[in-house]
Formats: structure tokens, C-alpha cells, sequence
């Protein structure tokens, strides 16, 4: 039974699918009658979700870990928990180098994490969360873990195989949030393209985007980890059909050479990557395109890495993001070696984002003077700031709106665009 003079804090780390899981965790604990607190300060256990993805985040991780041991360690704290990718992906390394955690979970452990904190798992919460996000936006997952061959990934070793989420069990969970007062979903998975091939036989990511169309409250549904190997052409359809499904497309091509795709295991070429996109692009007019690279990748020569750049240029991707190659233990690029060295890495990755950056402005320039429809979600130093429907909250750019009325988070606006930077725009209520 949950002591409820126990003060518990939830520490979240990494991607919005760890989010996600801190969510169902804290609805259950909340459910359970556990006294929640928001600050590890306050608190007399932290549970920490820990990510594992890459060398960055495992160190981030870490930190957190240990200076949580030393709050335990100086009497402020009672207890340590950790949970989360790094821990199901090195807890018996965990284990043996930071011995004062006292329990360290996988990834899929909710109902031992709560019988450790004396709460009872309860079936009937299925889908039931604490939001921790802005009210009016929620991520929401779909399917766990991924069958993805990806040479360069640990994700599989973490997370598993690709498990989809009933559709009854996802439009349920849609219609609980929309009557909270969420206005946008925010599509997310470890590929969302592969859903429903494991309960259904087929994808079926184009009928779940039709069934959460249909939901009362919601206004924009977005569309994250699009793997682009074997991509579901109806879901381009999907585009057409359905107004809620914003032009926006979170689409993780991670490279454009040849070989560099082959030895990534990424199932796709340089010829398939521009077809679909120009696709994508030129049936759905307005879309943005948002997409991940990684360089440095072991093989990645100076001529694969000029690839790249032409590809970048060309597609002109609207958001785009760079990682360095992370080495990483027990994926198949690991025998490969770690070749190129950190500084190259990150002019590789400065060249890059220094294209995107003239990319974005050029695109964000294009803007002023035109009427954009803004969901507000903040108030900040007396401005307000939003997004469009090509951004998603947290990575892409924003909005600063001025306006002589007031506005609520939350709420839709239409504002003229009346300047613009490389990554955000300025604009004045309509």
C-alpha cells in the first residue's frame, strides 16, 4: 500500500516516448492516492526514466542518476529509482557501477515500478495519463518498439520488437484527451508507418489518421516518425482527405549516399529517397518536410558527405536536425569502428546545418506579409508565442505574436507574418 506521507518525483529524459510512459506512470500513482511532488527538492523518492539512444543522452542519463545518489547519499533524499531505455539496455553494468540506486526497471516494467512504490496496477486505466505537457497538446503513442534493421541503432535493444496499439485502445484514448481539452495530437511511435502490421497484416496508419479525423474537440493531428523504406502511399492520400492532419511530415531519412544507406541497413536509396519526396511534395502542396541526418557514420566519405549536402540543397527540407554518429555497443555498425574523428564529426554537421540555415530563411522570408493560423502556447515576458501547423512544439520554430487584445494558451489565431528569422517568424494579431 502506498505510503502516502512519501513524496514522489518523476524525472523524464529524452524523446516524447519516454514522456509518454512518465504520463501512464504518474496517472497511476496519481490514481493510486501517491502524493506527487514537481521538484526532486521536495522530494523523498525520484524515479528517474532514463534514455539510452546515444552517447549524449546515456551521459545526461547518467548525471541525473548520480546526483540523485548524492541527494540520497547527503540524507535529502530516501530513495532512487531509475527505469527507462538505459536502464533495460546496461542494468547490470548500472547495477554494478551505481550500487546506491535501489532499483533499477526496464522499459516496459509499469506494473513492478508501482508495486515498488506500493501502488496497485489498475487494467481498467488503460490509456488514462497525467499530462505534463501544455493542455492543449499531447503526444500520443501508438505502437512500442521497432523491426527496423537500422545498422546505427539501439532502439530494438531498448524497446523491443514493433508492437501496435489496438485501434479501438488508441481512438478511445483520443476521445478521453479531446475531452480534456486537447487540441492537437501529436502522432508518435518508433515508425509509425509500420502500424498495424503486426495486429492487422497490413499498415494501417492511413485508416487510425481517418478514425482520430472523426474526433469531436480535436483541431490538428501530426504525423512523426514516418520511416521512409516501404512508406504507405495512402497516407499521402490521407493528406488530402482529412483537414485535421496538419501539412506536416516527420520524416528521418538520416542520409542520402549510397553506400552510406546500404550499411545503414535503411532499405531505401538516393533514387527512392528523391522520388518519394518530390512525391510527397508535389501532391501535398504547402507541406513541410522534417527530417534527421547523422554524419560521420563510419563509412561516410568526404564524397558521400558532398552527396549529402546536394541532397540537402535540393529537397529543401522546411525543419531539419543533425546528429553525429554515435558508437554504439551491441548494434551491427558497432564492429565498424568509430573512424572519424569527433571534430570532423562536427564540421560535417556545422556544413549542414549552415545549408538549412539559409534554406529556412529563404522559406521563413517567403512568409512575410501572408495570414497564418497560430495556436498559442504560452504567455512569455509579455509576448505570446505559438506555432503553425508546420511546426511541432519543443523542435521546430515558433511564432511571436503582438496583439492589444489578450489570448489564451490554447487558442487558435489568425496573425499577419510580419518578420522573419532563420528559425522563427514575428506577427501581429488579425
Amino acid at each position: 500500500m502506498v505510503d502516502q506521507t512519501e513524496k514522489i518525483n518523476v524525472v523524464t529524459l529524452g524523446c516524447a516516448k519516454n514522456l509518454v510512459d512518465s504520463e501512464v506512470l504518474l496517472g497511476h500513482l496519481k490514481y493510486g492516492k501517491a502524493r506527487l511532488v514537481d521538484s526532486a527538492d521536495d522530494a523523498d523518492t525520484v524515479v528517474i526514466n532514463t534514455c539510452g539512444f546515444i552517447e549524449a543522452a546515456k551521459q545526461e542519463s547518467i548525471d541525473a542518476i548520480l546526483e540523485a545518489v548524492h541527494k540520497k547519499q547527503d540524507g535529502s533524499l530516501k530513495k532512487v529509482i531509475v527505469m527507462g531505455c538505459l536502464s533495460e539496455r546496461f542494468k547490470a553494468e548500472l547495477q554494478q557501477e551505481i550500487p546506491d540506486v535501489d532499483s533499477y526497471f526496464g522499459s516496459n516494467q509499469l506494473q513492478d515500478i508501482l508495486a515498488k512504490l506500493g501502488v496497485d496496477y489498475r487494467r481498467e486505466l488503460l490509456g488514462e495519463r497525467l499530462l505534463t505537457t501544455p493542455s492543449h497538446f499531447v503526444y500520443l503513442k501508438i505502437s512500442e518498439g521497432c523491426d527496423n534493421p537500422c545498422s546505427f541503432c539501439a532502439i530494438p535493444l531498448m524497446r523491443g520488437v514493433h508492437k501496435s496499439k489496438p485501434l479501438e485502445q488508441v481512438i478511445a484514448e483520443a476521445h478521453s484527451l479531446a475531452s480534456k481539452g486537447v487540441k492537437e495530437l501529436i502522432i508518435i511511435a518508433q515508425d509509425s508507418t509500420c502500424y498495424g502490421l503486426d495486429l492487422y497484416g497490413g499498415r494501417k496508419l492511413s485508416s487510425l489518421l481517418g478514425e482520430l479525423q472523426a474526433v469531436d474537440g480535436i483541431e490538428w493531428i501530426r504525423l512523426m516518425y514516418a520511416y521512409p523504406a516501404k512508406f504507405p502511399m495512402d497516407v499521402i492520400e490521407a493528406f488530402q482527405r482529412y483537414p485535421k492532419l496538419c501539412r506536416y511530415l516527420d520524416i528521418p531519412v538520416q542520409h542520402a549516399a549510397d553506400d552510406v544507406l546500404k550499411s545503414m541497413r535503411r532499405g531505401t536509396t538516393n533514387r527512392g529517397l528523391r522520388e518519394l519526396l518530390t512525391t510527397i511534395k508535389d501532391e501535398i502542396p504547402q507541406i513541410a518536410l522534417r527530417t534527421t541526418m547523422i554524419v560521420g557514420y563510419p563509412n561516410e566519405t568526404e564524397a558521400d558527405f558532398q552527396v549529402l549536402c546536394d541532397f540537402v540543397r535540393e529537397i529543401e527540407f522546411s525543419r531539419l536536425g543533425v546528429f553525429t554518429y554515435s558508437h554504439e555497443e551491441g548494434t551491427s555498425a558497432y564492429d565498424l569502428g568509430d573512424p572519424i574523428p569527433k571534430e570532423e564529426k562536427e564540421r560535417r554537421k556545422n556544413i549542414i546545418m549552415a545549408i538549412q540555415q539559409a534554406i529556412s530563411l529563404a522559406r521563413n522570408e517567403a512568409f512575410v506579409g501572408s495570414e497564418v493560423r497560430v495556436l498559442i502556447d504560452r504567455i512569455e515576458d509579455g509576448q505570446y508565442v505559438g506555432r503553425t501547423e508546420r511546426d511541432a512544439p519543443e523542435i521546430d520554430q515558433e511564432v511571436f505574436v503582438t496583439a492589444k487584445r489578450s489570448l489564451k494558451a490554447g487558442s487558435f489565431i489568425s496573425a499577419t507574418v510580419t518578420d522573419a528569422t532563420e528559425y522563427d517568424l514575428s506577427a501581429c494579431l488579425i
